[in-house]
């Protein structure tokens, strides 16, 4: 039986499981009948689609308008295609190079029988499926080889706009001590209903998510880890409106974190609840067969809603976001299952109450490497007390054994990071970690002390909600406003148009495939 240094009941915690559980099912019926667009357009890029058409459109795109257009989408892509294949010869990019150029009708061409259809579209399934494997494999090769930092890695954002000027940001963050490498997206690019094509070089708050600079990226990331000793991981964004797609980019391109989060789109994107929860199931599909540790959103609920009052809240989705992970195929160990340090400074006692919840996160998901996010909605520009508020925050992240711990900024609320604030907020980083290495393994919380109790009714509180939850489903919790004082209608939102139901000859053979192999 696990010991509690909170004395949380481990039963308590499993009946929460079991309640968050049957949400997820609930959730999980409707996923299983509707596809989207961003899951068409996913298809293609697993079967080899890219490039972009004379207009700049990317060929994902034009292939799945096509479809749409037709009124012929609920079919699914990968059963025009296979026909297509079948009858013309040509492998899916031609293909879709052909209906780009008008040349073929793909929606008129004569039917073929399933089984042909589904013949002719294996060998590129086949390839897909071997190349994210081969990509994985050099990630675990590096990682045996060269190693890796210890936990709680450090992990560092840049965001200069240009894919290039983030190299070099990045390969100095790296040498300095940095674990991972968050490369921030452009400010919006959430909203585009489309993955943009190639290097870039402009971008606002961030750098553009492209293929392309994913590779660029891992490829300098790989050097440096060759050079210092250390493989570095990289870290993108695939929440959004292309969700599955910028899942299926970092399965091929070799990314090691994602943010990838559907209550966080719906929340604070206003992206349609409907859309974006079977967009995130088949981007968690990709993100677990390719050993992809995702990372929730919980933190952001504490940046509108008061981090005392609402901690629950952020348990309640932990527990919710590990039943829908475990459904899609991610194991425990790729689940960097969001919480925050987000307490206003001034209250008495808050960095017992944030012990108390970063203890209590750790002792309910034990193999998960969780993300603990760093103070942000209390920073006011006051650099020096900045700085100690990251400092507490690295402490308790030591002390509680966190696993992946995104550093914060001393000039959080001024501007984009500098290369000097980075490296200030590594070297503090690193002094805590090394200074109180041990000092989980020595301290015990009173029986009946403040950060015990605290501990007890959060998760009290947590199961209380789950149950309000599973009465209603997840979607009339989400109407409520349920998570983070924020209320979103089903049927609102950007992106419903993109949801269709799925129809009789429907296909995608890699759901199958890769929850067999990760199983």
């Amino acid at each position: 039986m696990q010991q509690s240094k909170l004395g949380l009941d481990f039963e308590k915690v499993g009946y929460a499981k079991g309640v968050s559980k049957k949400i997820a099912e609930e959730v999980q019926l409707f996923v299983d009948n509707y596809t989207t667009v961003a899951v068409e357009r996913t298809l293609c890029r697993l079967l080899g689609i890219d490039g972009v058409d004379v207009n700049g459109v990317p060929l994902p795109n034009v292939l799945i308008d096509e479809l749409k257009n037709k009124g012929v989408l609920s079919q699914g892509v990968m059963f025009f295609l296979g026909n297509a294949i079948v009858e013309t010869g040509l492998n899916p990019q031609e293909i879709a190079e052909e209906v780009a150029n008008g040349t073929i009708e793909i929606t008129k061409l004569p039917i073929n029988n399933l089984d042909a259809i589904h013949l002719a579209i294996k060998p590129f399934v086949n390839e897909s499926i071997d190349k994210i494997i081969a990509r994985k494999t050099k990630r675990e090769n590096y990682i045996n080889t060269i190693g890796e930092g210890t936990k709680p890695y450090l992990y560092v954002i840049v965001a200069t706009g240009n894919i290039y000027e983030d190299v070099v940001q990045a390969e100095a963050a790296a040498r300095q001590g940095a674990d991972i490498i968050a490369v921030i997206r452009t400010t919006g690019q959430s909203l585009l209903d489309f993955v943009p094509y190639g290097a870039t070089t402009e971008g606002f708050g961030g750098t553009v998510a492209t293929q392309e600079n994913f590779r660029i990226m891992r490829t300098a990331l790989d050097k440096v880890g060759e050079d210092i000793g250390r493989y570095i991981r990289l870290c993108n964004y695939c929440s959004g409106l292309c969700m599955p797609e910028i899942a299926a980019m970092g399965a091929l391109e070799g990314l090691d974190v994602m943010l990838n989060d559907a209550l966080y789109g719906i929340l604070f994107r206003d992206i349609n609840m409907q859309r974006t929860i079977v967009d995130q199931y088949f981007s968690r599909v990709l993100n677990g067969f390719a050993g992809v540790i995702i990372n929730t959103g919980e933190d952001n609920y504490l940046t509108t809603a008061d981090a005392f009052q609402e901690a629950h809240t952020v348990l309640a989705s932990d527990f919710i976001n590990e039943q829908l992970a475990l459904v899609a195929g991610i194991p425990e160990e790729q689940m960097g299952l969001g919480h925050a340090f987000e307490m206003d400074p001034d209250l008495e006692n808050g960095f017992l109450y944030e012990l108390s919840q970063a203890q209590m996160t750790r002792e309910i998901f034990p193999k998960a490497p969780l993300k603990y996010m760093p103070p942000t909605k209390f920073m006011t520009g006051n650099v020096f007390k900045g700085h100690v508020q990251d400092a507490l925050f690295n402490q308790i992240a030591i002390w509680t054994g966190q696993g992946l711990q995104l550093l914060g900024m001393l000039t959080e609320a001024i501007h984009t990071p500098f290369m000097s604030d980075r490296y200030l907020s590594i070297e503090n980083a690193k002094y805590i970690f090394n200074n109180m290495k041990n000092i989980g393994d020595e301290m015990e919380f009173k029986d009946g002390g403040i950060i015990r109790t605290r501990a007890q009714k959060v998760l009290g509180d947590a199961i209380e909600l789950l149950e309000k939850i599973e009465k209603v489903g997840l979607f009339t919790a989400l109407e409520k406003g349920i998570f983070a004082d924020i209320k979103r209608p089903l049927n609102g939102g950007k992106g419903l148009a993109g949801v269709v139901e799925k129809g009789a000859n429907y296909y995608n053979p890699f759901v199958a495939i890769m929850n067999k192999k990760l199983n």
